[in-house]
């Protein structure tokens, strides 16, 4: 009995609890002014995230053509966005941080807005204006409410490449100084600053720039003006930075003979030059205030971030020309392919959190952090194939045996890729770990969850572990990863890998290991070896070489899949030979050093295709394994022979695991689906479905609470266990409806018909109203009762009354009574009852009231603060406003079903009633004329009855 209670309970459901999809896969990148929410661009759609919490918020409507600029005014109300068919798209930014399943639509769409792709746009700092810049040389600002165009700029020798807004602010004047300028530069060269005060307009002609900088020689990237509008930066992929003083009104005395008035009035100079020797692709001014660590700040303090080709952001001192400080790591011996993808394509500066925001040419994402100078957060935009994934706990004690807390903290993927991403589990925070020089084919993880293994295409497989923080500094969300060891030694990739499941204690450990360490490794190739290596000298956080130990000849065709036994005696390898061979591990550790060997313990055959995984059971002395031939299969492992087979996927098993102590199996396949079996009766209990493609990953926490699968799809899901929940709420569902049904026999015995209808229609059972209405008592039975048609003045009343969409409803009930000929009769008499008491405006109204019903609820379905925005507001608005006539078509089918029902009764009731004048002549013609003329009265009243009789039922 004991043993049966402790058994777990089996696990039925889980539910999607969170999803790592693309992020950002190409185009621009826009960060609201507090940092807190993120829009990027996937596919042909803009993307709205919240980068604290890693949710996706809402998605803008595209029109199916690439975004090639996009922007968020500083109020961040209004999100700008131009696409390839030349269109501007104006959008409202919803106010709250809740998740909208609908598309937001623009407010306003501007469908030519240029004659050339818009390549970058601009918002004012007042939220008012937009400047956008095409690649035929025009730039045109728009006032963003109105949708029309206030400035037309031309001249641009070429494709304009930058945009700047100069709203001077002096704090210490009393009057504002009302200048407003637009600084544009393109590939020409040129920087051109243009006037946008009517008074100015009108003096210029309208369109020629009050100034032309001249001084790059190839284009600028970047612009940026001082919040005095003393100080303009630009920097280009001439590898130097300009800081010009654009507030001097003093020509310089060589131009001074010429006599233009409009360079007497305002004239630039340039006042600067930094060489930063790389190419600037994104350059911008701190805040003087802004309290850089190491750095001291104040009013007279100019300092400027750049970001270029090698990857990193550099905070720079204009007055002195040097770097203060650099972030971002730099990558040494990096191929020339590595660099063309490190490399930065914008940076965004974020005041309120004193944070640069660099978006990189692979899709990456990185917030730095000023004051502290470290990585804050990094999102991965795009992950490509995911092939392998595991759960990490780098913040695990050794001495933890039980999940805890810290278990399972981190996801640790391998996708098409020489990077390892390892994922926070609770956001969207990561890091990539290089060392690889080719694609990262399989993980796995040792000491539960505290190192990395990883074996790639580049032949070699890596142990790493976590950088533990100095003392006093705080823990990262996800702390780095560093290579604490290499193993080199296959001929071929190296395509599975498994570490020995337990670990070293410091005061167990081998003599030679410092502290922690692991024990052994196994890897297998497509040399088709499987090489084990000792481990003991390998630390758990400390740098170290590894040894190769031994190595046997395992399969003639490659090797799938390795898995090490709970007590690592066992391991067993996976082929495509279709076996999988278990072997018994020789891991003896002595005084005189390691010794490792592999004795072949049998085979398991009876696949019909290559095998792809294998996985030792965790409570019981079994192995299962997934196949090419769409099954699973579990192998006792005294005898090697196959126990149970499990059929159900459609295509390939790639990945299978065990849960709720060897009771239960998962498995995903190349079908895209994820199955949940029992293995006591082979049955698949539940599917879990979010991918569109192969699912090659998939892994378990250590509590069994969480699934993570990851497919080709480049989508990661979590799978939360819910099967307790599904119980409460089946348990609270079934308790409601045993009060309902209490509440509805308490209403009948009480002769409650009103309240006895109402609730069998809000409970959805027509068998219980069909039951209703058919035990109703008739009114010849009682007599003096006063006349009604359904057999009851009460129930005729609530027919009378009955609200517009529980009339709806009961009429699609009769609709279905009314098919059959054994309920026809109750149909028959609601449906007369309907017609005589109700008109046909109120039957009309009760299924346009149904049809805006049921359109409320679907907005009230949808996910709360959808309607606070205005766009989705709008839309929701109109859907729900009962529509005079909209439940016509509902109304009409109710009609179309009735009428051929209806006219076969009457058929039948007309037959019905021939035949009995038939009877009723065979009848009298068999007396004989026994009782003459005396009954003949009768006869015919019994004939009028009849007749009365079809006449009620019809």
């Amino acid at each position: 009995m004991d043993s049966a209670a402790a058994r777990p309970k089996p696990k039925t459901a889980f539910k999607k609890a969170r999803v790592i999809a693309p992020l950002h896969t190409a185009g621009p990148v826009a960060v609201t002014p507090d940092g807190s929410r993120l829009v990027t661009c996937v596919g042909e759609d803009a993307l709205l995230t919240d980068v604290k919490a890693g949710v996706e918020i809402c998605r803008f409507a595209g029109d199916t053509e690439s975004i090639t600029s996009l922007c968020i005014t500083p109020s961040s109300s209004h999100l700008l966005l131009f696409t390839s068919s030349l269109s501007l798209r104006i959008y409202e930014i919803p106010a709250f941080a809740v998740p909208q399943s609908k598309l937001v639509k623009p407010v306003r769409v501007i469908a030519r807005a240029h004659d050339a792709p818009v390549h970058v746009c601009k918002a004012d700092p007042t939220s008012t204006y937009l400047a956008s810049g095409s690649a035929d040389g025009v730039v045109k600002v728009w006032d963003i409410l109105r949708g029309y165009v206030t400035h037309l700029f031309k001249g641009h020798g070429g494709v304009v490449s930058a945009l700047a807004f100069n709203y001077p602010f002096d704090p210490s004047s009393v009057v504002r100084e009302q200048k407003m300028q637009l600084i544009t530069a393109s590939v020409d060269t040129r920087i051109r600053i243009f006037d946008l005060s009517a008074a100015a307009a009108r003096a210029t002609g309208g369109s020629r720039p009050a100034a032309v900088l001249e001084g790059h020689v190839s284009v600028p990237r970047g612009l940026d003006v001082s919040a005095d509008g003393k100080w303009l930066v630009s920097g280009g992929r001439d590898s130097v930075v300009l800081i010009w003083d654009i507030s001097s009104r003093t020509p310089p005395a060589k131009k001074s003979s010429k006599g233009k008035g409009k360079e007497t009035e305002f004239a630039p100079v340039l006042h600067k030059t930094i060489p930063v020797l790389e190419r600037v692709e994104a350059v911008g001014l701190l805040h003087p205030d802004e309290d850089l660590a190491g750095a001291p700040s104040g009013p007279g303090k100019l300092r400027f971030y750049t970001g270029g080709e090698k990857g990193l952001v550099r905070i720079w001192d204009a007055r002195e020309g040097n770097v203060l400080f650099t972030l971002g790591q730099e990558q040494e011996q990096a191929t020339e392919e590595q660099e063309e993808q490190r490399q930065i394509v914008d940076a965004i500066y974020v005041p309120a959190s004193s944070t640069i925001v660099s978006v990189h040419a692979d899709q990456n994402i990185l917030f730095h952090s000023l004051s502290t100078q470290t990585l804050s957060r990094q999102l991965i935009g795009f992950n490509d194939e995911i092939i392998d994934a595991t759960f990490l706990s780098p913040n695990l004690p050794l001495q933890a045996s039980t999940p805890s807390s810290l278990s399972d903290t981190h996801v640790a993927l391998a996708t098409n890729s020489s990077l390892i991403r390892v994922y926070s589990t609770t956001s969207l925070d990561a890091r990539l770990i290089a060392g690889h020089s080719e694609i990262v084919l399989c993980l796995d993880r040792g000491a539960q969850g505290r190192v990395l293994a990883s074996g790639s295409k580049d032949r070699s497989a890596r142990i790493w572990a976590p950088v533990r923080p100095r003392a006093g500094e705080e823990a990262a969300s996800v702390p780095d990863w560093r290579c604490v060891a290499i193993c080199e030694g296959h001929a071929e990739s190296v395509g599975a890998i498994a570490l020995s499941r337990k670990a070293f204690a410091a005061d167990a450990a081998p003599s030679g290991s410092a502290g922690d360490s692991l024990r052994f490794m196994f890897t297998g190739s497509q040399d088709r070896t499987i090489k084990m290596w000792d481990l003991s000298a390998v630390p758990l956080s400390a740098s170290a070489e590894d040894e190769e130990g031994a190595a046997g000849r395992s399969s003639a065709r490659d090797i799938n899949s390795l898995d090490v036994a709970p007590n690592d005696r066992l391991l067993v390898s996976g082929s495509q030979d279709r076996t999988a061979k278990v072997w018994e591990i020789d891991y003896v550790v002595s005084g005189a050093g390691v010794r490792g060997e592999l004795r072949l313990l049998g085979t398991c055959k009876g696949h019909k295709r290559g095998v792809w995984c294998v996985r030792f059971g965790r409570a019981e002395r079994v192995l299962a394994t997934g196949s090419g031939d769409k099954t699973v299969k579990l192998w006792n492992l005294d005898d090697f022979t196959c126990v149970k087979t499990f059929e159900g996927h459609t295509n390939s098993v790639l990945r299978v695991d065990f849960l709720n102590a060897g009771m239960q199996m998962v498995s995903s396949a190349s079908d895209g689906l994820v199955k949940l079996w029992n293995v006591r009766d082979e049955e698949c209990v539940a599917t879990m479905d979010n991918h569109e493609d192969k699912v090659w990953a998939l892994a378990v926490s250590s509590d069994e609470s969480t699934i993570v699968s990851g497919a080709a799809d480049s989508v990661v899901t979590f799978w939360q266990d819910c099967t307790e929940e599904q119980q409460v709420e089946k348990e609270t569902q079934r308790a409601k409806l045993v009060e309902k049904e209490q509440d509805l026999q308490n209403y009948l015995a009480l002769h409650d018909y009103r309240n006895a209808i109402l609730l069998a229609l809000n409970m959805g059972q027509p068998g219980r109203l069909h039951t209703l209405f058919a035990t109703l008592a008739s009114p010849a039975d009682d007599g003096p009762r006063a006349p009604s048609i359904t057999g009851h003045a009460a129930v005729d009343e609530v027919l009378r009354t009955l609200p517009g969409t529980d009339l709806a409803r009961l009429l699609r009930y009769v609709r279905d009574w009314n098919a059959r000929a054994k309920t026809s009769a109750v149909a028959q008499r609601v449906l007369h009852a309907v017609v005589k008491l109700r008109p046909a405006e109120d039957i009309e109204r009760a299924f346009d009231d149904e049809a805006a019903f049921n359109a409320a609820a679907a907005a009230a379905a949808a996910p709360p603060g959808e309607d606070d925005d205005a766009i989705g507001g709008k839309a929701v608005v109109a859907e729900v406003v009962p529509l005079e006539g909209r439940g016509t078509t509902a109304l009409k089918e109710l009609i179309d079903a009735l009428l051929p029902y209806t006219e076969r009764h009457l058929t039948r009731m007309e037959k019905l009633l021939q035949d009995s004048y038939v009877v009723e002549h065979l009848l009298s013609e068999m007396d004989d004329g026994l009782f003459g003329e005396l009954g003949d009265e009768d006869d015919a009243e019994n004939a009028m009855d009849v007749d009365k009789a079809v006449e009620v039922s019809a």
